[in-house]
């Protein structure tokens, strides 16, 4: 097929340093900001770089293999078993994706303790992994989701109860586990969380007197950024295409710029089309709904490692994951199996 060589690929290939590389991108799993009740596990975000020509002939080729009579193909096509040996080939180290998508995943569970944490105390990183790992065995599962979810109730814009009610909440919480589970790994860091009440009091007074730009719950927005970061690795500059939705305001769509290029990112610019219009962002949609998928089934002890080796290349480091036993399966290669990205 013939490369669209405005976009700086040909058959998806990218173009030489200083050409704009225009990456297309989609999403799978948002529960707006119920991540600890929510329907699903991960969050994931795919983008694929590849030609809207070369694009439409692999769209056209996931039809003529599956025969669906479906108007519009969605990642569970791809998913069923009778459908394998299509998945297969799209994942594959041949097949048309491989060296030309990437999936940015995000554990919710751990997101929400990671942002938490990271809103109260100072040094934030490394005591969310310690309380991730640690908390759910020594309070157990019971008390560890009652932590979950008085997190991710602080956190929320919205309001449930009085205006003091989520504070108040996540406090009762830190308090009754500091004092069941002293001389423990976590003690400390529950003891330094129950003296951040103030840092929490001014989050809940700043997000109920305005607008918020960036809700601290949506991993869309730190996604976008990190994929930005990503394809403008050895210095290539990126334009990224994302599927329309209501969470990208002109005002986040600023911010995503700014922040992916105070990160080091080359990101020329920022397009909103409609997913059904753009072959890739169809593609980057299959790809999402197929990394979370697999991603899940692994987190949750894993069932397929067949499909988990095939989506390991295109996981993208900077992903947001505290379980260690699936994060070993899901990094790539050469990521360091031992540590979160």
């Amino acid at each position: 097929m013939t490369g669209n060589r405005e976009n700086g690929v040909a058959d998806g290939r990218p173009g030489p340093v200083g050409e704009v590389v225009e990456v297309a991108c989609d999403e799978s799993g948002s529960d707006g900001e119920n991540l600890t009740g929510g329907n699903t596990l991960v969050f994931a975000h795919a983008s694929v770089r590849l030609s809207v020509e070369s694009a439409a002939g692999q769209v056209r080729e996931i039809r003529d293999r599956i025969r669906s009579p479906a108007e519009e193909y969605k990642a569970n096509h791809l998913l069923r078993e009778k459908h394998r040996a299509v998945l297969e080939w799209l994942l594959a180290p041949a097949g048309p994706l491989h060296g030309r998508a990437h999936v940015h995943l995000t554990e919710k569970t751990f997101f929400v303790v990671d942002r938490v944490v990271d809103l109260l105390l100072d040094d934030g990183s490394a005591q969310a992994v310690t309380l991730f790992r640690e908390g759910p065995r020594l309070f157990g599962a019971e008390r560890w989701q009652g932590f979950l979810a008085a997190a991710n109730r602080l956190l929320r814009i919205r309001n449930d109860g009085g205006a003091h009610a989520p504070t108040d909440t996540f406090f009762r919480e830190v308090d009754a586990l500091r004092h069941a589970y002293p001389r423990t790994p976590v003690s400390g860091i529950l003891e330094r969380l129950a003296q951040a009440r103030s840092r929490a009091d001014s989050y809940r007074a700043d997000i109920t007197t305005g607008p918020t730009l960036v809700p601290v719950l949506n991993p869309l927005l730190p996604a976008i950024v990190a994929t930005a970061v990503h394809w403008s690795a050895g210095g290539r500059t990126v334009r990224l295409v994302h599927d329309r939705q209501s969470m990208l305001t002109p005002e986040r769509v600023v911010w995503i710029e700014e922040t992916a290029r105070r990160l080091g990112a080359r990101l020329d610019g920022f397009r909103l089309v409609v997913a059904r219009e753009d072959p890739r962002v169809q593609l980057a949609d299959f790809l999402a709904g197929i990394g979370r998928k697999i991603a899940s089934d692994e987190l949750q002890g894993g069932t397929d490692p067949a499909l988990t080796d095939l989506l390991r290349p295109y996981v993208g480091t900077g992903s947001v994951w505290g379980d260690e036993r699936s994060w070993a399966r899901l990094a790539p290669a050469d990521v360091e199996r031992s540590l979160l990205p």
